[in-house]
């Protein structure tokens, strides 16, 4: 038994062939676009992909269609993005999940090596952080619009195996600009949900998906939040020892933080403005 391979893009020639070629012992590998105006379409499909095209509006109804409206040659799907690749060790591991099909799980978890710089940000990225990836189809649900979040009617998994990712292929000034995105997005889903209550017992969850998510909740309530995100990277998480790229990428994060601050201020005055 094999697994489908579903892959989300938006102008990715410079991504999609090492992603690609990286699962390319899949029978069935799908490519979700949002409408590329570069060369994504035309390598995906001599690569032998299928292409689906969709308007992008948000990442969780992007996904959420891409699993409705495409039909898979495969009872599993291992969901990537352009810059990620499946390692050897990875590949191995889900084949044998799949070819054992324990019908009791909906969703595999594994854990990604963030790279920058010609190295793995084993500290500063905040590994281990536990991404969905394997999901049984017509199980699985997304909500969020930005860092999702998925629930299935079964039981989760998880895989010891990683998932390469490069973030910074397309180098800093598009980190930039698909960060100024993401902190838009993030903004607006927060201004929602921190209208709610903290659930201070989920900090202490044995669930690592629900303890995070309580984690942050609690850190974007706190004052200053952009300096103790660095402080916890750079010094509680040993970043240092990630060394010059350690440093890096602490501050990028940091800005990032303060971008969504900055925005999620601005979304309090507009609407002081708009009531006076």
């Amino acid at each position: 038994m094999s697994i489908s391979v579903l892959i989300l893009t938006l102008n990715e020639e410079c991504n999609l062939p090492e992603c690609l070629s990286s699962v390319s012992w899949s029978d069935d590998i799908v490519v979700y676009d949002s409408f590329s105006n570069d060369k994504t379409v035309e390598i995906a499909k001599t690569a032998g992909a299928r292409v689906f095209q969709r308007k992008f509006d948000n990442y969780a109804r992007q996904r959420n269609m891409a699993f409705k409206k495409v039909e898979y040659k495969n009872p599993w799907i291992l969901m990537l993005d352009a810059d990620e690749r499946v390692t050897p060790k990875a590949k191995n591991e889900i084949l044998q999940m799949v070819a054992a099909d324990n019908h009791d799980i909906g969703i595999y978890r594994m854990r990604r090596r963030d790279m920058f710089m010609g190295q793995w940000l084993k500290r500063t990225s905040g590994y281990p952080t536990w991404f969905a990836r394997v999901m049984r189809v017509g199980h699985v649900f997304v909500h969020r619009e930005i860092n999702e979040e998925y629930t299935t009617d079964l039981e989760t998994g998880f895989l010891s195996s990683h998932i390469n990712h490069f973030p910074f292929n397309k180098g800093v000034f598009y980190w930039f600009a698909r960060h100024n995105k993401y902190s838009s997005m993030e903004s607006s889903t927060l201004a929602t949900e921190l209208l709610q209550n903290l659930e201070i017992s989920k900090l202490f969850s044995r669930n690592p998906v629900n303890r995070r998510k309580a984690i942050k909740q609690l850190i974007y309530r706190l004052p200053l939040r952009p300096f103790i995100v660095f402080f916890y990277l750079y010094f509680f998480r040993f970043g240092f020892l990630d060394k010059k790229p350690g440093l890096i990428y602490c501050l990028l994060r940091s800005f990032y933080e303060f971008m969504i601050d900055l925005k999620l201020l601005e979304r309090e005055y507009r609407k002081c403005d708009l009531e006076f």
